[in-house]
């Protein structure tokens, strides 16, 4: 299976590297969307995504943060594309607090570049053919700690309830914080149930399943 993986703000094509190699492992045939998040963002990185889904063979997408976001509008505009199964690995589906905090003071904004506006609005819901899961973190390690209050747990940079948007398929956590998502052997291990499923494992409690 065809699997294009798409970045998140601030990051470039190598750092979804880890994750492709662990996909391959997982008998996936991922590849790579690149774009200039900040310089760019999402005005030309979605139609450059819904143009390649056009042109290229690929059954899913995995996306990191921005990337999901990125991911799920470019389906809008392609609605014609092959793509059945949409993986969001702690994407702000419904806005971001810390995009939000960041954009209100002009220190933050360059931070954001041309993605603040997606990052702080979100989406509404998904109406999309593909079915889509979203894999979130809860260890509260990142910047987002600085700069925003959420209303329950966060992997320190999304809240969790950032995360649940009306119209998903499925939705799991993975003890992990936002950036460790894309190294996360847990969140491969889902990503890959969910491509191949439709559905995210059944995670034991602790202490179940040892001897």
């Amino acid at each position: 299976m065809r699997v294009l993986l798409v970045h998140g703000l601030l990051n470039a094509n190598w750092w979804l590297l880890p994750l492709a190699r662990k996909l391959r492992s997982e008998g996936f045939d991922p590849a790579v969307f690149g774009y200039a998040s900040v310089l760019h963002g999402p005005e030309r990185a979605i139609p450059a995504l819904a143009q390649r889904l056009c042109r290229e063979p690929v059954a899913a997408i995995v996306g990191h943060s921005l990337g999901g976001l990125i991911a799920l509008e470019a389906l809008r505009q392609a609605p014609d594309a092959q793509v059945t199964r949409v993986v969001c690995l702690g994407s702000p589906l419904r806005g971001s607090a810390t995009a939000r905090t960041l954009a209100a003071h002009g220190w933050g904004r360059p931070m954001l570049g041309r993605s603040a506006g997606l990052l702080q609005a979100g989406l509404s819901e998904w109406n999309g053919p593909a079915q889509v899961g979203v894999v979130a973190g809860d260890v509260a390690r990142g910047m987002g700690r600085l700069f925003a209050r959420f209303d329950g747990d966060s992997d320190g940079t999304v809240g969790l309830e950032e995360t649940r948007l009306p119209g998903i398929a499925d939705h799991c956590i993975v003890h992990s914080s936002h950036t460790g998502l894309v190294f996360s052997a847990d969140a491969a291990a889902q990503a890959a149930a969910f491509l191949r499923d439709g559905r995210f494992k059944a995670l034991l409690p602790e202490g179940e399943g040892k001897s």
